[in-house]
């Protein structure tokens, strides 16, 4: 069934589990995440963001992902990731999407709360959701540098503060705000440095699911603190790639043809699909 965030994000919010957000470039992907909830019973996000448009094209993939997420078996919200522009959001939510991320972390403070609050607006008499994003979470080609590592004295300049964040959320009345606190976009080429304390901190303040970006490549205790500390969303887009690389791979090194490969991807994809469900706690929670 299609639903927005808060139909999924309040409750996972609650009972401390995570509900995954698998972007999904193409049908094979669409159909290993939906394959993969319904087997696990358990609600799901599905979407693109608009990084990846030139892989999918917004207006031939969202019919094909609306319609899965209508007639799933469990609650599916589809969401229109790091929308960076105004434009890109309502041509999202006029195709249909349930939910939609504005992120307007480059951008200075007063442009960010202006936009996001005009997209709230909207989309809220759409009864579709929004996530915002406070702080900046940057990609792990930089992270290292952004970040460092704990004895770098500049570690935390890209951290969302407490106070930003509780004050973005009253001004916006977001549905989900994602912070940043070490996580980071892509394969690590470092161990990434979470700021628990950081995460504690803004979640005792502010009253909405929290989101994580940048999960790939995490540890599973990384992922289990933080949904513990109130994370409700963990968006996941690079394990999924990776798994469909291997599959091609093994594809080729088996000489299956073109189909069959298809769907060895559409398998592994799955698995990694059904491995980040049981460990985010959200498996029997549709």
């Amino acid at each position: 069934m299609l639903v927005n965030l808060n139909d999924v994000l309040k409750k996972a919010q609650k009972e401390h589990y995570g509900v995954g957000l698998f972007n999904t470039t193409d049908t094979d992907m669409l159909q290993a995440v939906i394959e993969a909830a319904e087997e696990m019973n358990a609600p799901v996000i599905i979407g693109t963001a608009e990084v990846l448009l030139p892989f999918g094209e917004l207006k031939l993939i969202a019919p094909s992902i609306i319609a899965a997420a209508k007639r799933a078996k469990v609650p599916v919200v589809v969401h229109y990731d790091h929308g960076l522009t105004f434009d890109k959001c309502m041509e999202a939510l006029q195709l249909g999407f349930s939910s939609v991320m504005f992120d307007g972390s480059t951008k200075d403070y007063e442009t960010n709360l202006k936009e996001t609050q005009e997209i709230v607006k909207i989309a809220h008499s759409l009864g579709a959701s929004v996530e915002g994003e406070i702080g900046h979470v940057g990609s792990a080609a930089d992270a290292a540098e952004n970040f460092g590592t704990p004895d770098t004295v500049n570690a935390t300049d890209m951290y969302t503060t407490a106070d930003e964040a509780e004050a973005y959320w009253k001004a916006t009345g977001v549905d989900a705000l994602a912070v940043a606190i070490g996580s980071a976009h892509g394969v690590y080429k470092t161990k990434p440095q979470l700021n628990l304390e950081r995460l504690k901190e803004i979640s005792s303040r502010i009253d909405v699911p929290l989101v994580l970006h940048g999960g790939s490549g995490l540890s599973d205790d990384d992922f289990r603190n933080t949904i513990k500390d109130g994370i409700a969303k963990v968006n996941i887009f690079t394990d999924l790639c990776l798994a469909g690389k291997k599959a091609m791979k093994d594809g080729e090194e088996k000489g299956l043809d073109y189909l069959a490969t298809r769907n060895l991807k559409v398998a592994y994809i799955k698995e990694a699909v059904k491995e980040k469900i049981r460990l985010f706690g959200s498996e029997n929670k549709a």
